[in-house]
Parts: structure tokens; C-alpha cells; sequence
């Protein structure tokens, strides 16, 4: 009988799947238990495969291999993981029962567990973020593209240390989320490229496979190619570790860059501010006591998730230690590492969904443009006035800044009234910017529309190495 998904006792598998149901059975296949036993016994074929290539086993083992692979369940192995106390020697004995008393010995020759599982989880990690992972983010990065380029030209107050500062642009602000999002998925694919497996037993020194083959390191090479994969220059019982912590350094760093981007969401909906929101669904409710709110729950739902899993990258050093050649301390630590993927894919796909359906109020944005009176014109006037020589131009500022926030007057008649601001307010760059704050947002509509064309091609880029890789393995 089925497990009913509420007796489950990680949220991912219990809450999260009932609202990401399609996206999370997409991911199971890569960071599931089941997937960890069908890629162990992947790894096993191939070794098959090529000692059947080199003469080592009668003709047609590699065809025994494959039946049996379809045909094992992880319940088996576990339960005769029972006896053997041993995962991989559980799966060896369930193989060898399924094919032929010849080819039976051979399953599993030359190898140590971690030939098997290290080369297994490269497999893994990289078939998920080929076919889920990396679309999932790249539909994110295409959504935040899009408002980059809806939005290039609409006008909003940029803010520092929580004031304002100079006006800029949401595009502007959208394609500094994009550019950030899009190196880090660079960073993903190239460590995920470089991932690699073993065949070079107990403790990487081919001790086991010298007593059968002249040339190991070929052997080692023949076996990993079968599976798309080459083997490090050098490796213990284990492959170094820091291959896997390159990559989930750029999935950990990649979930704070959605962190940020969900945090400024979430002030950018505050009452006061208002400017961007998420769309209300029809019969959604922000509050359980006042019917009036519409609280950012999705935003902070990704800030929440980031909170749970960014401190997990402190495990992943950690991992980094293997006494000797290896010891068993990050056996149970290791196998967490899916629940890293699954988390940053849930919010990756929350803020793509909620991204799709940004409500941008202009009303609101003029309106906080306006709130300091024009007191952004303070740096172009400094500007302008330093340019033409006046030494003590930043204290001149600063003083009639001051005098229009005490005297809650506007920071233009104050200026037109000033005979030492003459020289400046007769120019035609500052006639210009007395129109408006929309007139002053420096370049950052062609820095949005620029960057954004840039990660078009990127993106496209990423996308058909992605569909490549599909491709190929069908």
C-alpha cells in the first residue's frame, strides 16, 4: 500500500509535494532513493559491459546486465542490505541471482562500494540538472528578462541604506537580478561538467583491477566513458570531494541571489512602498483574523527556504575531510545533499510563477519619485557645479538640501531662488532634469536593455546545451 504522504516526516516530501507535485516526481527520479539503487546498478552494467568488450566474460552478459537491471527493486535490495549489512554488497547479491552462474562473478570484479556510488551520484547530479534543474531556472531567468525589458524605461526610486537615493529603473533592477542568477547558473553547468567517477578501487590505486589488466587506467577510462563520464587525475577511496562542493557552492550562492531578489520583493510590497506586488488569486487570504491583508507569502516563502539550506554549505566543507584514505563521516551527511537541489528548484519555480504575474503599480512609483521633493537633484547639481570649479560645492549642497527638508520646501525653488546655483540652473542638461526624476536615471534603461539582450543569447545558449544533452542520451 502506498505511504500516505502526510505520515512523511520531511516537509519536501509531504507539504511541498502537494503543491509541487509534477516538479517534484520530475526531481525523484534524479535525488529519490530509488533513483540512487537504478544509477548504482547503471554503474555496474557498464563494468559489465566492458570487461564483455575486452574478452573478460562470455558473450553476451552486457544483455544479462540489462534485463536485470530492469528488472530489480529497491525493496530487495534493502532487504537484503538486512543480511549484508552493506548496501552495494546487497545490490551485487541481487544482481548476480538474475543472470547466468558465468557471468555471476564478474558483476562487481575489480570494484570498491565507492566506485560504484561515487560514480553513480556523478551521474545523478548531472542528469538533474540537465533535465530539470537548469530549465527550471532558466524559465526563471527568461521571466526576469522579460520585465528587465517590459520595464526598462519605467522610472523608480533607487534606495541605499534604506533611504532614497537616485532614481534608476525596475528594468534596471530586474536585469541586476538576471545577470546575477545567470553567472551562477554558469558556474552550476561548469561544475557539473567537470563531476567525475571511478574505477580505481579501495584506495584509488588500482590495486585490484592491476591484477586482471595491463592498463587499469584505460580500463577505468572504458567503463566511465559508457557512461558519459571521465575519471579524476587522482582519487582515494573516494573522488575528491571538492568536485561536488564547486557544485553545491553555486546552487547554495545561486539560492542567495533568490534570497535577495525575494527579500526586495518583499518591501517593495509594503504598504508604505507598494510599488511591486504578487497578483492575489481569486479567494486567497492574507490573514487568518484581518480579511484586509495581502501578505507576500511567496517571497517569503523563498527567503524562508533559503534561511533552511544556505547553512547546509558548512556540512559540504566539512565534507571536504576524509580521514586517510576515507573514513564513514560523511556517509549519512552525503545523502542529504538532494534535498539542497529539490529546495533551490521549489523556489525557483515559486518565483518564476510568481514573477509571471508581477503587478508594477506606476501610480505608486511616481508617487515615491515625488515623496523627497526633488531632493535627488542634490547630486547632479553637486555634479555639475564640482565639473565647473567650485571647490566647496558638496557643502553648498548639503546646506540647501537641509534648509528644504527644515522648511519642507521644494528643492527646486530653492535653487532657482539661489543666485551661487545660477551658473547651473541655466543649462539646458539641468532644464532637462527639473522635468522630472524620470529624466535622471542615468543609463540604466540601455544598461537594462543591454544586459538583458546579452543573457538572451546566454540563456539560449544554456538552453540547447541542455537540450543537447537530452538528446544524446536518448
Amino acid at each position: 500500500m502506498e505511504r500516505d504522504i502526510f505520515s512523511n516526516i520531511s516537509p519536501i516530501d509531504a507539504r511541498y509535494y502537494k503543491s509541487s507535485r509534477e516538479l517534484l516526481e520530475r526531481l525523484s527520479q534524479y535525488l529519490s532513493e530509488n533513483s540512487v539503487i537504478r544509477y548504482e546498478a547503471l554503474v555496474e552494467g557498464a563494468l559489465i559491459g566492458v570487461m564483455e568488450r575486452r574478452g573478460i566474460v562470455a558473450r553476451g552478459a552486457r544483455e544479462q546486465m540489462k534485463k536485470a537491471l530492469g528488472s530489480i527493486t529497491p525493496e530487495e535490495v534493502y532487504l537484503e542490505e538486512e543480511k549484508t549489512q552493506h548496501n552495494i554488497r546487497a545490490l551485487v547479491n541481487v544482481l548476480q541471482r538474475r543472470v547466468s552462474p558465468g557471468v555471476a562473478p564478474f558483476i562487481h570484479l575489480a570494484a570498491t562500494s565507492e566506485d560504484i556510488t561515487g560514480t553513480a551520484h556523478a551521474l545523478r547530479m548531472r542528469d538533474a540538472f540537465y533535465r530539470v534543474v537548469m530549465p527550471e531556472a532558466l524559465s526563471l531567468l527568461d521571466v526576469m528578462l522579460d520585465i528587465a525589458e517590459r520595464e526598462a524605461a519605467t522610472a523608480q526610486i533607487g534606495r541605499t541604506h534604506g533611504q532614497h537615493a537616485v532614481p534608476a529603473t525596475v528594468g534596471f533592477l530586474f536585469a541586476g537580478y538576471a545577470d546575477r542568477f545567470g553567472l551562477r547558473l554558469q558556474k552550476m553547468i561548469e561544475a557539473v561538467d567537470s563531476l567525475p567517477g571511478k574505477m580505481s578501487g579501495a584506495v584509488g590505486a588500482y590495486n585490484a583491477s592491476s591484477l586482471i589488466f595491463d592498463d587499469p587506467r584505460k580500463f577505468e577510462e572504458e567503463v566511465l566513458a559508457e557512461l558519459g563520464l571521465k575519471p579524476a587525475a587522482y582519487a582515494t577511496q573516494i573522488v575528491e570531494p571538492e568536485f561536488l562542493l564547486d557544485l553545491i557552492h553555486g546552487v547554495v550562492s545561486a539560492f542567495g541571489v533568490l534570497a535577495q531578489i525575494a527579500d526586495d520583493m518583499r518591501h517593495l510590497q509594503r504598504t508604505e512602498i507598494g510599488e511591486l506586488a504578487e497578483r492575489f488569486e481569486k479567494g486567497q487570504v492574507g490573514s487568518s483574523t484581518m480579511p484586509h491583508k495581502r501578505n507576500p507569502i511567496n517571497f517569503e516563502h523563498v527567503k524562508s527556504l533559503w534561511k533552511e539550506f544556505c547553512p547546509r554549505i558548512i556540512t559540504r566543507y566539512m565534507d571536504q575531510i576524509s580521514e586517510h584514505q576515507r573514513d564513514l563521516t560523511n556517509s549519512a551527511s552525503g545523502r542529504f545533499i538532494g534535498e539542497i537541489i529539490a529546495a533551490f528548484t521549489l523556489a525557483v519555480n515559486r518565483l518564476a510563477r510568481q514573477f509571471k504575474k508581477l503587478v508594477v503599480d506606476r501610480a505608486r512609483l511616481r508617487a515615491n519619485l515625488e515623496l523627497i521633493q526633488g531632493a535627488f537633484l542634490a547630486e547632479p547639481l553637486y555634479i555639475l557645479l564640482a565639473a565647473r570649479g567650485h571647490a566647496d560645492a558638496h557643502e553648498l549642497v548639503r546646506e540647501v538640501t537641509l534648509k528644504a527638508e527644515k522648511e519642507k520646501a521644494s528643492i527646486f525653488e530653492l535653487i532657482r531662488e539661489d543666485g551661487r546655483f545660477l551658473e547651473v540652473v541655466q543649462l539646458d542638461s539641468w532644464k532637462n532634469l527639473e522635468r522630472g526624476p524620470e529624466h535622471y536615471t542615468g543609463r540604466a534603461e540601455e544598461r537594462a536593455r543591454a544586459i538583458a539582450s546579452e543573457w538572451r543569447l546566454r540563456s539560449e545558449a544554456l538552453r540547447r546545451r541542455c537540450s543537447e544533452y537530452r538528446e544524446a542520451e536518448l
